[in-house]
């Protein structure tokens, strides 16, 4: 039998966070998580073949919902680095002075914008819900890393897009769906190869356990035996140093409580939406999602309703 789950690498990512998000209006297919969403990807895959143990990690890192499906196998190093910046005159960090107008721009914008609706501050880390010229509410948020993270051949860039959306939808206890950028995070992290899990594929492992999908749950069969064992839906799947990506609708690509219990849909996988981590609040720890505390998420949820225009600067 494989080695038994180990729990040393469950510190990691309390802080980190992106968000699910969901593309469109508020029918059904709109509110379903979409294939690429916060963390764009830059690059394209690279291929390798591995194999793999048991390993637990905690799903600190859940500010996403989705992403584009694994990729048959990703190996080779990584590197996550903060974007290149230089402050401008106000104090605030720009990458360029390209960034700085773009700045400029969706503040103007927000500062010119009436009715009911909600305004993000990203240096300040707050979001002001706004009602003609009336504050109705003020929260600390936590926002993107603004980071790029490279590995195995693919680059994604963490960080929030300025400028003008509005809520698409609503939902309460959502659940997250770790995205490939989430995998190759623990990955780096932990000096693991990556692969991912095909339909259909049975892969033997060093010790003749042989790993497997049936039905909508990643399992193993002992050496001699014929019983298919699902493996536990919290644990990362990971044998012979090798972190296994499971496809999407399985689940063991499902994890609860990681978005806390309200999510307010932006589109293209940007959500408000809170968290079970609410230390990080008023830092920059997401992968792009704005995420909010307990209170104010709730708060939002009950008051704003879908169709309010977003402000993001």
């Amino acid at each position: 039998m494989p080695t038994p789950s180990l729990r040393q690498f469950g510190l990691f990512f309390g802080l980190l966070a992106a968000c699910p998000g969901i593309a469109g209006a508020q029918s059904t297919s709109a509110l379903r998580d979409p294939i690429e969403a916060v963390g764009r990807e830059d690059s394209v895959k690279s291929g390798g073949i591995f194999r793999g143990l048991i390993q637990r990690f905690r799903r600190g890192a859940s500010d996403s919902l989705s992403a584009e499906a694994a990729s048959d196998s990703v190996a080779g190093n990584g590197t996550s680095v903060p974007e290149p910046a230089s402050a401008g005159e106000s104090g605030r960090i720009f990458k360029s002075a390209k960034d700085s107008l773009e700045w400029l721009k969706a503040q103007s914008v927000a500062e010119r914008a009436d009715g009911f609706r909600i305004v993000v501050d990203l240096f300040a880390r707050q979001l002001y819900v706004i009602d003609g010229s009336d504050t109705l509410r003020t929260a600390p948020a936590a926002t993107a890393l603004n980071t790029t993270l490279t590995y195995g051949g693919r680059t994604w860039r963490f960080e929030t897009p300025r400028g003008e959306r509005k809520v698409l939808g609503k939902e309460k206890d959502p659940v997250w769906r770790p995205p490939d950028w989430h995998f190759a995070e623990v990955a780096l992290e932990h000096h693991l190869k990556l692969r991912s899990l095909v339909r259909g594929q049975v892969i033997r492992l060093r010790d003749g356990t042989r790993l497997k999908i049936e039905g909508d749950e990643v399992g193993i069969i002992a050496p001699g035996e014929k019983t298919f064992v699902p493996l536990v839906l919290d644990d990362h799947i990971v044998f012979d140093n090798t972190l296994f990506v499971p496809p999407l609708d399985t689940k063991h690509r499902q994890v609860e409580g990681e978005l806390g219990h309200y999510r307010l849909i932006l589109g293209d996988g940007f959500l408000l939406h809170g968290t079970p981590y609410a230390s990080s609040i008023g830092a920059g720890v997401t992968h792009g999602c704005v995420r909010l505390a307990d209170d104010d998420i709730e708060w939002l949820f009950d008051h704003v309703p879908v169709g309010t225009k977003v402000y993001i600067y």
